[in-house]
């Protein structure tokens, strides 16, 4: 039968507590880090499915049959996902070259051209929103397992200096700083792996909403070419 002392000496609580202010620190630190990965990781949850229902929406909308110019109207001031900000953006830059090409003698590939390259920057603007605080999961990811083991080594240092000092051998005496030092590596990995788990996927999801922009600025680049070598032809 244990000893009582040992029996509660072995608690989470118990072990926190028995250890050195480093270690302390350390733990809430990595336990602060946890709670804001899984408020990362809930907040883009969220914020991906809006995305994604808002993007079918918008598609819905865009393969309809309605002109561009229509939807165009429709969309001003109000794009609210990656696609419908790389359609008004192209047609802003479709409308704005057209209106200029008199006086700048513009070819249609000039303006093509010009399109292509902002819908690009729309893209690369989008892809920007969308990782932001994806390097926080990252890094907690990496770090944590690291800090926890840095102080795992930290905690048995202390033990085996409090056995040298005391002399005292005895499994009593050595399992409770062991257990310490062991359960700042614990805390490491909890923070780490949901953060690690939820940036892989979220990656993916950013992946696949990447290929849906540039499938769509592709098609949207054609529609625009057919339109311009349609008002060429009729001149």
């Amino acid at each position: 039968m244990e000893p009582e002392s040992l029996k509660t000496g072995l608690s989470l609580w118990q072990m926190f507590m028995h250890s050195d202010a480093f270690m302390k620190v350390l733990m809430v630190g990595l336990l602060t880090a946890s709670v804001w990965s899984w408020t990362i990781i809930f907040n883009k949850i969220r914020t991906f499915k809006r995305i994604k229902e808002k993007i079918d929406s918008f598609e819905k909308k865009f393969w309809s049959g309605e002109s561009l110019e229509g939807l165009f109207e429709k969309l001003q001031g109000k794009t609210s996902d990656p696609l419908s900000a790389i359609f008004v953006a192209a047609i802003k830059e479709l409308k704005r070259s057209v209106r200029g090409q008199k006086e700048t003698s513009l070819q249609g590939v000039n303006i093509q051209e010009r399109i292509e390259k902002v819908m690009q920057i729309t893209i690369d603007r989008e892809i920007e929103k969308l990782n932001t605080q994806m390097i926080f999961l990252a890094s907690t990811g990496s770090v944590s397992p690291l800090l926890g083991l840095f102080g795992t080594v930290w905690g048995i240092m202390s033990s085996f200096q409090a056995i040298g000092v005391t002399k005292n051998t005895n499994i009593s005496a050595v399992a409770p700083g062991v257990a310490e030092a062991l359960l700042t590596t614990a805390v490491g990995l909890i923070a780490a792996i949901p953060a690690v788990v939820a940036y892989n996927k979220f990656s993916n999801d950013i992946d696949k909403l990447a290929s849906r922009m540039e499938a769509f600025s592709g098609e949207l680049s054609a529609i625009i070419s057919r339109q311009l070598e349609q008002n060429r032809g009729s001149k």
